[in-house]
């Protein structure tokens, strides 16, 4: 039975997720129907990350096994055609090995949030991106981000319904920049708490805004306490921005 990598881009907006619930609108369910349109088979894939309702990805990569060979071009153009018009795209498709597992061979997740900081709203990008309008101090952000970079105890910027079995993460990278009106935080790990890196943003954006310190962010992250975290930052900035393997 050959198993295939596919590489996937989408618009989390219209949808209550990744993961299949019921009948609810997501992304795997709309995935799971396009492979069944075209090869017959109904089967449940397995992904590198779930990401929440609203949340983008620039590049998520889920395997599916399939009963007969496909060559890979076509299981492509096939789940695209069925997938239209969804705002989901499968970008690339490989055979990939047996032992090959989206979520558990995945050495590191890329995470991008993007924030256009202006007073006016967005119109082209609204729904993918996070719009603030005070005036967010970028290096204050950047400076107070290295708190969070190495190993810590996570659980302040843990959403309470995480199932996750630690609050220990490594965070490999917090990095804040701008380009132009867009403010945008990148964040790297091989694995995140629930809502990590929503609760980190929304926190470094107090940060941004003159209402936090980097020393208020660092003993949020010591309290190891929910109710420690800034705002939360909406979903619709966010985005599964890589995954390595």
């Amino acid at each position: 039975m050959p198993r295939y990598r596919l590489d996937l881009e989408y618009d989390g907006g219209p949808y209550k997720g990744f993961q299949a619930q019921g009948s609810l609108p997501t992304i795997q369910a709309s995935i799971e129907r396009a492979v069944k349109a075209f090869s017959g088979e109904t089967l449940r894939l397995q992904a590198a990350g779930r990401t929440d309702a609203g949340v983008h990805a620039l590049h998520q990569v889920v395997h599916i096994d399939l009963t007969r060979d496909w060559k890979p071009d076509v299981v492509l153009n096939a789940l695209n055609a069925h997938l239209v018009p969804e705002p989901i795209a499968v970008t690339a498709v490989a055979l990939a090995s047996d032992d090959f597992h989206a979520r558990f061979s995945a050495k590191g997740r890329r995470y991008l949030y993007r924030i256009v900081n202006r007073l006016a709203p967005p119109s082209l990008e609204k729904g993918r991106v996070w719009h603030v309008k005070k005036p967010l101090d970028v290096a204050a952000m950047h400076a107070a981000a290295q708190v969070l970079v190495g190993h810590h105890d996570f659980t302040t910027f843990r959403d309470v319904d995480c199932q996750a079995k630690t609050p220990m993460k490594t965070l490999d990278l917090a990095a804040v920049s701008r380009a132009g009106d867009e403010v945008r935080l990148e964040f790297a790990a091989r694995s995140f708490l629930h809502r990590q890196v929503r609760s980190m943003t929304g926190t470094l954006a107090e940060v941004g805004a003159g209402r936090w310190t980097e020393a208020d962010l660092a003993a949020a992250l010591e309290a190891r306490d929910r109710t420690a975290c800034g705002p939360v930052a909406p979903a619709e900035g966010l985005y599964l921005a890589g995954v390595a393997y």
